[in-house]
């Protein structure tokens, strides 16, 4: 019992540049911290994000497609904020925040808001995102 208390206490190091690319593909997401704080408590459902939906859950900062939105949250998986829920039959549509995403909610959750991103913000991040590139 006492490893698994001390094994919670353990704090996650990434790297720099891990970091500073999943704040940016947050930041240029449609995303409110909203969703991704609920994320930090139970898994949300795709339905539940995309459409009118998402918008009055206040999950998203404009009425997106459920297909737009499954493409973003995709991109979250890949620079590691995100995962897909799993069940006892595989894959779900629910998503739920990695140990990354949980560290990058506590860094923004009291301020209300993802940082605003640069042209070039959006520029890198698009980039990367087209060509999925890993930096």
């Amino acid at each position: 019992m006492a490893s698994i208390k001390s094994a919670n206490l353990i704090s996650l190091q990434y790297p720099t540049h891990t970091e500073k690319r999943a704040e940016r593909a947050l930041s240029c997401s449609p995303f409110n911290i909203s969703l991704l704080a609920t994320m930090s408590d139970r898994s949300v459902e795709l339905k539940s994000i995309a459409s009118e939906t998402g918008f009055k859950n206040a999950y998203t900062r404009s009425l997106i497609s459920e297909l737009a939105a499954e493409n973003y949250l995709m991109w979250l998986i890949q620079v590691g904020v995100l995962r897909r829920e799993v069940d006892g039959q595989g894959i779900t549509d629910g998503f739920r925040l990695t140990p990354l995403g949980h560290k990058l909610v506590k860094k923004y959750s009291p301020k209300g808001s993802w940082s605003q991103p640069s042209v070039s913000d959006r520029f890198y991040n698009l980039i990367n995102r087209w060509f999925r590139l890993p930096i």
